[in-house]
């Protein structure tokens, strides 16, 4: 169980300090930094500015790979450690990550040769990280692993196989590992300021609880700016006239019922007409699509879909389903900003790199920034190397890559749409048994029980509807009019928990409804 209020209670009565290690920000970047950080032994204290991966990392595709594209652009080195890092994540936490089957539909000629070498060549950089091999599809065999595809001049396929997974969830595991190795984990509560020493030297974060309104200087031996989209801000509270480092890019998907996707089998079309990839992917019963690339001014926390961004996706599927899914199928959509590497004004964000940037500016400020969900982990082995010479911490070895994830478990399916809690599961069918009114299903349409709400707020730290709706369960992302429909239910389970009262719960139904309707196209 994770408890906010003695978190917050270790962090504003200075019971740690000096930290070891302060890291702002709780997407997969800081929250992975969390994990070995603490599973080095080092005091670890990690905020951020509202939910754990309210931004981009509960925003992803939904895969785990190595990814196709930057094969085909020759970052042989990205997609190699990408490989070894889909095997690892596949090892450490079985009940979130598993093997999923793609197919590239082939309507050309030459596009079986031509994408068949390529997954042979993805086969062998994947190496003994690998899944299962990739192979040539004929027609038929297209046809019955997705029977909704396009047959109209269909010429067969090339199968393969990477990697799927639930993000919210995973970063949520992650945030309990790095609580079970002794780190001091806190949403909402962001750094609203840096504090130097009389060198000039960044020696701790002004933070700021957001639920009582305190505010306490916090001291640190290394403080890491893990902020994703926001990196530029944290980094000009120490250099107000340092150059902006990150290139927001937009990615949008598209949420729509299983029949357009009925199978166990994903679609992946290799190049768009903005020369990107897009998927057609089932996850959690629904069929997602996406991805767009859409370069942005400035980054938000609640990023909304372009309508051409939404026609551009339904438009390209059209060319690969045969039934073309227009806006009123559309259940949900959902968009998330990538904190690219700026380069020079001519590239595009397509062209830019996914590789992850760690830089110390001259206040002794560590930032990172770039990468993938993916690639969290080497991610931050990385950065905590780098703190341990800029803190001047005693050196310890990195443990992550043998270190099984909170909800570790190999055997999930016997847990029904429970699943994705692993190990976790029988506690909260045991929960509901004891308390048998927490076993209602709250809605017809999508998989929610009233004790999963109750389990959320107890051992989850959710703190908000949004919490509940967005990333404790995913039933915002699956069907946003559902998710409207279950709020003033889950705000009233949810102010019984908190002790809140019925003004919390009117406040939090309008603000939530408000943020759901963002999730509906125009």
């Amino acid at each position: 169980m994770m408890d906010r209020g003695d978190g917050v209670e270790r962090a504003f009565r200075g019971e740690e300090e000096p930290w070891e290690i302060l890291i702002i920000g709780g997407g997969a970047t800081g929250v992975g930094a969390a994990v070995d950080a603490a599973s080095r032994g080092y005091r670890t204290l990690l905020v951020d500015q509202s939910d754990f991966g309210k931004g981009t990392s509960s925003r992803s595709t939904k895969l785990i790979h190595g990814g196709v594209r930057y094969l085909q652009q020759g970052n042989i080195p990205l997609v190699m450690e990408a490989l070894k890092e889909r095997g690892i994540l596949l090892k450490n936490a079985p009940h979130l990550v598993h093997d999923l089957a793609f197919v590239v539909p082939n309507y050309d000629w030459w596009e079986a040769p031509f994408y068949g070498i390529g997954m042979k060549v993805y086969d062998m950089l994947a190496g003994q990280y690998g899944f299962n091999r990739s192979r040539r599809l004929s027609s038929q065999d297209v046809r019955s692993r997705i029977p909704t595809v396009e047959e109209k001049g269909l010429r067969g396929g090339v199968l393969y196989y990477d990697g799927q997974f639930d993000d919210a969830r995973l970063l949520l595991n992650l945030v309990q590992t790095a609580a079970r190795q002794g780190a001091t984990m806190l949403n909402y509560c962001p750094c609203v300021g840096l504090s130097l020493d009389e060198g000039g030297f960044v020696n701790g974060a002004v933070i700021r609880d957001l639920e009582s309104g305190r505010e306490r200087t916090v001291r640190a031996r290394c403080v890491i700016n893990a902020t994703g989209a926001f990196t530029d801000d944290v980094v000009r509270m120490s250099d107000p006239e340092a150059p902006r480092m990150i290139a927001p890019s937009q990615g949008v998907h598209v949420v729509l019922d299983r029949s357009f996707l009925p199978g166990d089998t994903a679609i992946m079309v290799p190049r768009t007409s903005d020369g990107r990839v897009l998927f057609a992917i089932p996850w959690h019963h629904h069929t997602v699509l996406g991805t767009t690339d859409t370069p942005i001014e400035a980054a938000t926390l609640e990023p909304r879909a372009l309508n051409h961004e939404i026609d551009f996706i339904l438009d390209t599927a059209a060319e690969y389903l045969h039934k073309a899914p227009t806006r009123s199928d559309v259940l949900s959509v959902f968009a998330g900003i990538r904190p690219l590497v700026r380069a020079d004004e001519e590239s595009s964000t397509a062209s830019l790199s996914r590789d992850h940037t760690i830089q110390i500016n001259a206040a002794g400020l560590l930032s990172i920034f770039g990468g993938k969900w993916t690639t969290y982990r080497k991610m931050a082995e990385d950065c905590i190397d780098h703190a341990i010479t800029l803190g001047q911490l005693e050196e310890r070895p990195c443990i992550t890559r043998t270190l099984n994830i909170h909800g570790y478990h190999r055997q999930t399916t016997a847990f029904g749409d429970l699943a994705y809690y692993g190990s976790d599961a029988p506690a909260l069918r045991n929960l509901m048994r004891a308390e048998p009114e927490l076993a209602e299903s709250l809605h017809e349409d999508v998989p929610i029980q009233a004790g999963q709400v109750v389990w959320a707020v107890r051992n989850e730290m959710a703190r908000t509807v949004d919490d509940v709706l967005s990333r404790r369960t995913r039933i915002l992302q699956l069907n946003a009019r559902a998710a409207m429909e279950l709020a003033p239910r889950v705000a009233r389970l949810m102010a019984g928990e908190l002790g809140r009262d019925e003004t919390w719960e009117r406040s939090q139904v309008e603000e939530f409804q408000a943020l759901a309707a963002g999730y509906l196209p125009d």
